[in-house]
Parts: C-alpha cells; structure tokens; sequence
C-alpha cells in the first residue's frame, strides 16, 4: 500500500505565496503516485477528485477546521471578498463530500455529510508527547528561585489570546512571584509589529516568543511550565471548537486558564483541571492565585495529572482511522 498526504499550505497571505499554494493546489494530486491520496487543504480538493477519479485510486480528505467561518478570523481577508471566499469554500466542501473517506475533526465540523465520514477528534497523540512529569514541578511557595511559568504552544493572534497572554504576564513583573511566558509558534503577520513593540517595553521582559518549532522542540520548552493558557476569542469558528492544545496540556499534567467556550468550559470545570476566565483581569487573577494558594495550586495539578492520565488510556482515534485508510487500500 502507498499512501501520499499533500498539503498545499505555505507562503503566507502575499500575493505570490496565494500564487505558489494554487498552483500546488492545482498540480500535486496529479504528481502523487500512489493507491491512496491524502488531502489535508481544502484548495485541494477539485484537483483531488479530478485526479483520482481519472487515475482510479482512492482519496481520503482530512478536514481539520471549519474553514468557513475560520476565514472570518482572517484579517487579509477583505470585507467584500468575505463572502465570496465563503461561497468557494463551501463548493469545495461539496466536492470533498465525494471522497472515499471524509475524515473530520469534530462533530461540527463540515461537511455534515459524505460517502463515509469519520470523526478523528483533536485529541493529542500521546506518542508525539514526552511522559507526563513524574511529579509536581510546580513552584512551592512565594518567594521561590523559581519564577512561576506559563506556556503557548499554536498559532499566535489576536483571536487566539496573543495580545491577552502578553498582557495578562506583563500585569505580574512587579509581583513577588512574577511570571514568565513562553509563546511556541508562528506569530500573524498582522500581530508582528505589535508583538515587536510590545516585547521591547521592560514590563514584558519574562515573555519570550520563540516562533515555530518542531513538535519535540515545542515540548522541551514547555517541559516543566506550570499552566497552559489557551484564550481563544468567541468567534464562530473557535465556538464549538474543542482546541487541541487543551488536551495536550492536560496530557503533560498542566492546568489549563482557558476562555469560556462552551466545550472548553466543560471539560476544564468538569474535571476541575484548570481555570476559566474571561478578559485581561481574570486571567491576571487566575495566574496570581496560582502563585499564592498553594492549596488551590495543588488542587489544579492533582486534578490536571488525574486527567492528562485518563486521557492518556483512550484508544486513539488515529489508529481507527489508518485502519479504515488501509482498508481503502485493499480494495
């Protein structure tokens, strides 16, 4: 069996990389020599069909986002071309539905229906992740050698907490227990110049941005931070999102400080693994009390380890889906 995975994505939002990821778009599913083509862009997927249709393989495409409504969290994207670029995406939504195998990331997310859909939910695999800490590294009281720390690891934008995270760190560097952010990730192009400036002011000198990182590198850095910080705004495509890195955390035995998306909410008051906050304020409050109550710190951390290892025992829904990709080969 030869499976090929393609993905066109790369070149940023300038004109000539738009250019450079349609013509990949156009001309790669054409190039795979192979029984089963795995898509992972919908710009793909016209391509994809065509092809494989003419060279009779199977394509399994994987949908990872609602791109829909995550186009509405694109600041390139022009008002008046919003709707247009959300008409295209929904033609190539119907062209996916076509695939041997539509592979989903939430119950959410489109298309609602195909030949054969499956939900590959978010959750990390665990065998990408290092082993959970074999116990607490959590700061011990205030006045420790060892400044508290957050941790980011995605995509950094507005909508996704950038702003909100450097802000709420910068609120404690006068604390007795300021503290310290790491930032994994590449940062959007309309958020660069802020981040610039906002990292040169001496109030956000315990932040540091370390831009994208393989997966291995991502995980040593954030080895032996103290919270997870997740604060996606309420945009239509974050609402019924469950964000990966929640799950991961979870994995590594962090607390998460999360924003009150519904399923987010859930999870972290269900478990009581974390904290759910709701602007600048509260999560500067979240991250001092933290610091102080170590009652409530060690609450967290136990709860958090109690669920990184329930999360850890599920079979995975990655295994599932190889299997159901090998069975196309077969055929």
């Amino acid at each position: 069996m030869h499976v090929r995975g393609l993905s066109a994505t790369g070149g940023g939002a300038q004109p000539a990389g738009k250019l450079r990821r349609g013509l990949r778009a156009l001309l790669w599913p054409w190039q795979a020599r192979c029984d089963v083509l795995l898509t992972i862009d919908p710009d793909t997927a016209l391509s994809a069909w065509l092809s494989s249709t003419v060279l009779r393989r199977r394509w399994v495409a994987d949908v990872h986002e609602d791109y829909r409504e995550l186009l509405r969290d694109r600041a390139w994207v022009p008002g008046p071309l919003l709707a247009v670029l959300r008409g295209a995406v929904s033609v190539l939504n119907s062209i996916i539905t076509r695939a041997d195998l539509v592979l989903v990331a939430d119950d959410h997310v489109p298309p609602r229906h195909a030949r054969r859909r499956f939900v590959m939910r978010n959750v990390p695999d665990v065998t990408l992740l290092p082993p959970m800490p074999a116990g607490s590294t959590s700061v011990a009281a205030v006045g420790s050698a060892r400044a508290p720390r957050a941790v980011y690891i995605g995509d950094n934008r507005t909508t996704r907490g950038l702003r909100d995270m450097v802000e709420a760190v910068a609120a404690t560097v006068d604390d007795p227990m300021a503290w310290r952010l790491d930032l994994v990730g590449p940062v959007a192009t309309s958020d660069r110049d802020w981040l610039d400036e906002r990292l040169a002011r001496p109030d956000a000198r315990l932040v540091t941005w370390h831009d994208r990182q393989p997966p291995t590198e991502a995980w040593r850095i954030a080895a032996g931070a103290d919270v997870g910080l997740c604060l996606l705004a309420d945009t239509p495509a974050f609402r019924d999102a469950m964000p990966s890195k929640v799950y991961e955390y979870l994995a590594m035995g962090m607390p998460t400080v999360a924003t009150p998306l519904p399923r987010v909410r859930e999870l972290i008051e269900g478990t009581g693994a974390g904290v759910i906050v709701d602007g600048v304020p509260a999560v500067v409050e979240a991250l001092r009390a933290y610091a102080r109550d170590a009652a409530h710190r060690q609450a967290l951390i136990a709860n958090a380890r109690a669920a990184g290892e329930e999360l850890r025992e599920r079979p995975s829904p990655y295994d599932e889906a190889a299997g159901l990709i090998a069975g196309l080969a077969a055929y």
